[in-house]
């Protein structure tokens, strides 16, 4: 088997500080100023960035799904039409937004990036965290509404109609336009 090279996109940008949960928002030395070392995460910067890993052969880069950065299926569709065969693995919660609603950007990004789009399914970290999206259901409750989530995109994806009625989500005849292959 060989082996398959990802990298990570800090789209909230990079500091020597720790990026976990957020840290480095707002990050200041001992004396109140926003460090030196900083770099925003912005598009210039995170262009330069997939490009180089590209270059060096990496798969694709992981990008984080958080309140603490920017969206990563914006920014990544955006980094598509920056590079060629570089593939964004997006991070993603679902319930957070409706299947189908995802399913469609899904397919959608997978046409306008030549089939680029990795998703890495996120059922939500910390309780504070969830919160602050309106999500106030308990980490096992959030995998039973990713099962649902994932089995009407999976529907879709299928190019089949979609009728679904589960705890979560309450789906009737929905359809993808074009669906991913």
């Amino acid at each position: 088997m060989a082996v398959r090279l990802h990298w990570f996109l800090p789209t909230n940008g990079d500091s020597r500080t720790n990026l976990s949960f957020g840290s480095a928002i707002g990050a200041r030395d001992g004396r109140g100023q926003a460090g030196a070392t900083e770099r925003k995460g912005d598009l210039a910067y995170m262009s330069q960035v997939a490009r180089a890993a590209e270059a060096m052969g990496f798969e694709a880069a992981l990008t984080p799904t958080s309140s603490w950065c920017d969206d990563a299926w914006i920014v990544t569709a955006a980094l598509s039409q920056l590079t060629s065969t570089f593939k964004f693995l997006v991070a993603f919660r679902p319930g957070l937004q409706s299947p189908t609603l995802a399913a469609q950007a899904a397919a959608t990004y997978q046409r306008v990036s030549g089939d680029r789009l990795l998703l890495n399914v996120v059922v939500g970290g910390d309780a504070v965290e969830q919160r602050r999206y309106g999500d106030t259901i308990g980490k096992g409750s959030r995998y039973a509404r990713a099962d649902e989530f994932l089995a009407v995109v999976r529907g879709l994806w299928s190019g089949e109609e979609v009728n679904f009625s589960g705890e979560w989500f309450e789906i009737e005849g929905a359809r993808l336009l074009d669906p991913p292959a």
